[in-house]
């Protein structure tokens, strides 16, 4: 009873210390270029890669290191696969729920998530609020060329 209680304090601790004053910008915590959709996008490819390893791993978060579960994946095998996966597919999926092209801040924020679910892409997001010339100038729109054809 002591330990779990334990746990939850600890981890209502750490919860604590993750939350964030409110940002009166215009995409709330996610500044600087991350739309809610991409956040949302986020948050989706992060809940999958979990899911996606705890089904590989037999629903445990700790397997045995070295000997292979019954799919033929060790833990840390396990681990990269659903990273890679979804560092594969969620700006796919964002790109579509977006209907634009992402930046690459969006395309990164993404594959933090994958590599740390959640926590990944808020630091990510943070290197580049700290590192602003990370993120390349935005391009401006071609003019449309206007072809004249003469009268006859």
């Amino acid at each position: 009873m002591t330990k779990t209680l334990g746990v939850f304090t600890a981890a209502a601790a750490a919860l604590a210390l993750l939350s964030q004053p409110a940002a009166a910008g215009p995409y709330g915590p996610y500044d600087h270029g991350v739309g809610p959709e991409v956040a949302a996008v986020g948050v989706a490819a992060a809940a999958g890669t979990t899911v996606g390893f705890l089904s590989m791993n037999n629903w445990k978060l700790k397997g045995p290191a070295i000997a292979r579960q019954s799919n033929g994946l060790t833990t840390g095998g396990a681990y990269a696969a659903s990273a890679v996966g979804c560092m594969a597919v969620s700006p796919i999926v964002a790109t579509i729920v977006a209907r634009r092209e992402l930046t690459f801040r969006e395309a990164h924020v993404l594959a933090g998530n994958c590599v740390l679910p959640i926590i990944g892409g808020l630091l990510v997001n943070a290197a580049y609020n700290a590192n602003p010339h990370w993120e390349p100038a935005p391009k401006k729109p071609a003019r449309k060329r206007v072809v004249r054809r003469a009268r006859r």
